[in-house]
Formats: C-alpha cells, structure tokens, sequence
C-alpha cells in the first residue's frame, strides 16, 4: 500500500505529516511512502533526505492523492477551516485519510469528507490507553505548544523569569500562573520552573494536583466543590455557569499577584471558558503578560483576540492560533512517529484491519462507505445512530 503525504496548505502551517526517518519503518511494515515535492522543506527536511530513506517524491498535490491508498497530513478538512476543502475533489472511494480534522468542532466538514467516499480517521479521538500512548498526537502537539507557551511568555514579558543575582542587588524571580494542568498545561509548567520563575497552576480536577507538585509548581486550591470534574477519557468537563462565575471569583486574587497567567482550558467539542475577565486583567500589574492557548476555541480570557497579540489595561494579552507549528522540526518528528504506529496497527499483510478487530482503529474512525460512523458526530449532525455491521 502506498502512503502520500502532500504538502499542508492551512496559511502559516509549517509541519509535516511524515519525516525520513520513519520511511524504513514504514516500509518494513509494506508501506511505501510518497510525497510532495518540498512538503517537508518548512519543517527543515528536503526532499533529498526523504528520497535518500527510500521514499519517492511526485511533482504536485493531484498525484500524491492519486496515487495513494492511504494520504496523511496534519491539518485535514475541518481542522483546516481555511482552504482544507479543495482537497475534497482529490479524494475518491475506498482511500484512507487520517489526520486532525476537529471532528467534534466542525461536524459538517466530516459529513462533506464523508460523502467523497474515503475512510477518515481522526487523531483527536485516539483513546487515552498505555496501547495508544505511542499514537497519541493530541498530546504530543500539546506538549509542543506547552512548552513554546512558556518561551513565548518569557520573550514578552517585561521581566526576566529566574531570581538572578547581580552587583546591584538580587532580582526576584517571575510568578507564573497556568490555568489547566493537561498535557499542555503540565508541559509549561514544567518548562517554567526549568527557567527559574515561581510557578502556580489551577485545575478544576483535583486529581492533578501531584502532577503539579512533581513539576515544582504550587496547586491553587479553590474553595469550588464538584463531583464531576473530568471524563472517562480524563478532560476536564464544562460547568455550569455558576460554577464558572464562582471560579472567576475566587481566581481573580491568584491572577492579580502573577506576572504571567498561560491560559489552556479546554472542553472537547465545546468553546473554551471564560475564566479571566476583564475586571481580571485591570487587577493585573502593568506590563503583565496573558497567553491563552484555548484561543483556537474563543480563548480562557475576555479580551483575547485569536491570532493577535492586543494590550489592555497595560496588559499583554497573547492569542497564539497553532502554536506548535511554530517549532515545526520537533512537532513534525513527534507527529510522525504518532502516525507511524497508528499506520503499523492499521495495516496488517497489506490489508487494512477492520474496526471490529480493534478499539484504537474503532474509536478514531469517523466515516466509511459514505456515511459519517462516529456515534457523537452523527447526534451532532442530527442523524440517527449508525447500524450495527
């Protein structure tokens, strides 16, 4: 079976699905890897490292998917909300897709995927198993933006993050808050630390709590009581207003002594909560820094405007939109290996193995045949529960 990578098209978007390195891989698995000339060249892989690993690059997007049985990209239609769509008329029946396609953010975009015939997964469903970890991309990106957050934070702020001592005197050290202790969120803090701030985090999920502690952080604990703080899957879970406004409440006094807040809270499917008001942000000192990575989902803060770097209130509030493309060499090596393992349990004596056989292909599968399978797309979209095959 071939596998074609073409190049990503979403404006900014510097990542590539695969990188040399897992060519061999995939090929001692039967899978033999094409791709589209200078696909990988943003990521700082040329197409000669790719042909030198025994993967043949085509001259243009139309023969990749042509070619190919099964493509693979970052952003596919859905998570590319920009021009993802033109792909739409390269697909044909029976082909294979996977990549991020925000299944639960931009369901008619799936049904449109769909309807060209093709077999889509998405790897923003991967269960939260030790089987899957090694294919879990959603974490791996978030891990990136974690720690790009930080260095981002650190060159805006007006302040040097570690206590430093000079012949003048001894500089104190930054105080970071990070609001959401998930993958993202523990990466920053733990990258904060590493640059010698003070760091403190707050999670609506107690259960984090030794996680932060591990990482040199300090837990904010809030007096809010809940019993149903995360899902199965170990997200956090939306709230009901009241919760909410009771949380602003009690973090506005934490959000006033910190120098940095990074912002990561995010509910799948759902647009992010407002956790830091304006009022928040006039509390802040001047010069003070906010990065929220929940920007792509309308952002943690009042004011964030997505993609755009504003001051309010003598406050720099950061709205990164695809924060880890912003290291793309890293982003593309961890997201290839992702899919490498995923594309190795998939395909088994050149066949692709049913979603009956296994939960991880069951789980991320969205569409075949025609139809949309995934159960929370089709009640998203309207449509009755899929039968049985």
């Amino acid at each position: 079976m071939i596998v074609g990578v073409p190049k990503e098209i979403y404006p900014g978007e510097r990542r590539v699905a695969l990188t040399p390195v897992v060519v061999p891989m995939l090929a001692k698995a039967g899978l033999e890897v094409v791709i589209e000339a200078g696909a990988g060249t943003s990521a700082g892989y040329l197409d000669s490292q790719y042909q030198e690993k025994g993967a043949k690059v085509l001259a243009d997007r139309a023969t990749v998917f042509g070619q190919s049985d099964i493509v693979v990209q970052v952003l596919g239609h859905g998570a590319n909300d920009k021009n993802g769509a033109t792909d739409l008329a390269l697909m044909r029946r029976g082909q294979l897709l996977v990549a991020f396609l925000r299944p639960l953010a931009a369901p008619d975009a799936v049904q449109q995927i769909a309807h060209t015939g093709v077999m889509a997964f998405s790897v923003e469903l991967m269960p939260r198993t030790t089987r899957a970890q090694s294919m879990d991309a959603l974490s791996s990106m978030a891990s990136i933006a974690g720690y790009k957050a930080v260095v981002v934070v650190a060159d805006a702020l007006p302040r040097i993050f570690p206590m430093m001592t000079t012949a003048a005197g001894t500089i104190t050290p930054s105080r970071v808050l990070v609001i959401g202790a998930g993958v993202a969120g523990l990466q920053a803090i733990a990258s904060a630390k590493r640059l010698g701030a003070v760091v403190s985090a707050y999670d609506v999920r107690p259960a984090v709590k030794e996680q932060v502690q591990s990482l040199g952080g300090r837990f904010v604990e809030l007096a809010l009581e809940t019993t149903d703080a995360q899902d199965a899957r170990g997200y956090a879970k939306a709230q009901d207003d009241a919760f909410y406004a009771k949380q602003r409440e009690l973090l506005g006094k934490v959000i006033a002594e910190s120098d940095a807040v990074i912002t990561t809270a995010v509910v799948p499917g759902k647009k992010a909560p407002i956790l830091v008001t304006e009022a928040m942000v006039k509390g802040m000192a001047p010069g003070s820094v906010i990065l929220d990575l929940a920007a792509e989902r309308g952002g943690n803060c009042e004011l964030t405007r997505p993609g755009e770097t504003v001051v309010a209130h003598a406050v720099t509030i950061i709205g990164p939109i695809n924060l880890a493309s912003s290291a793309p060499y890293h982003a593309s090596q961890v997201y290839a290996r992702n899919l490498t393992s995923f594309l190795t349990n998939l395909v088994k004596d050149g066949k692709v193995r049913p979603p009956e056989d296994d939960e991880i292909i069951r789980e991320t599968l969205l569409t075949r045949d025609g139809e949309v399978v995934n159960a929370r797309v089709r009640e998203m979209l309207g449509l009755p529960a899929a039968v049985a095959q």
